[in-house]
């Protein structure tokens, strides 16, 4: 079983390194300001945090992430004049992210604003042209470039109780064939 494995596994890992060396040219500019709009926003002062509804769009340098959802963490107070600084985006429902050359989609994900990673899981799904991987979980590393994919959390169920029980999960794909002359 594992001599059959070892072929996708490393095709699996051909198609990160492609999708990584591809972003690494195209470096974020992860020092550049947080822009965003939504429908609403409730500004929760005490806990130093903003929740941003409805047809949210968070964009920073060339990445834009939309979601139904985002809670943004901040340090500092808000005063006139000045923004606060983000720490941390939790984002939910249709989750978004675009960069250069890539599109991921999950269900929920977090930018951890100080470390510089993207992390999206759910029924994660990466697109880079016509390669595609699906999974659980998906972390993104805005200073590499590195994208790095893995099957938890894939089959997922609540059991009885309301326990969640987790299936042996697995990243699929599809790689595409050059045209030939």
């Amino acid at each position: 079983m594992i001599r059959h494995a070892l072929p996708g596994l490393a095709a699996t890992f051909g198609l990160l390194a492609t999708l990584g060396s591809a972003q690494a040219q195209t470096r974020h500019d992860s020092n550049a300001p947080i822009d965003f709009s939504a429908n609403a926003i409730e500004l929760q002062d005490r806990a130093n945090r903003a929740v941003l509804t409805g047809g949210v769009t968070i964009r920073q340098s060339t990445m834009t992430l939309t979601a139904d959802r985002v809670v943004v963490a901040y340090v500092g107070q808000v005063t006139e004049g000045a923004s606060p600084q983000a720490s941390r985006m939790d984002a939910t429902g249709n989750v978004t992210v675009t960069r250069p050359d890539q599109t991921a989609k999950s269900r929920f994900a977090v930018y951890d604003v100080n470390r510089r990673v993207v992390t999206m899981i759910g029924g994660v799904q990466l697109t880079q042209g016509a390669n595609t991987l699906t999974g659980g979980r998906l972390s993104i590393d805005l200073d590499t470039g590195r994208a790095t994919i893995d099957g938890s959390g894939v089959g997922t169920t609540a059991a009885p109780g309301g326990a969640v029980q987790q299936g042996g999960g697995r990243v699929t794909g599809r790689f595409s064939v050059p045209k030939r002359n």
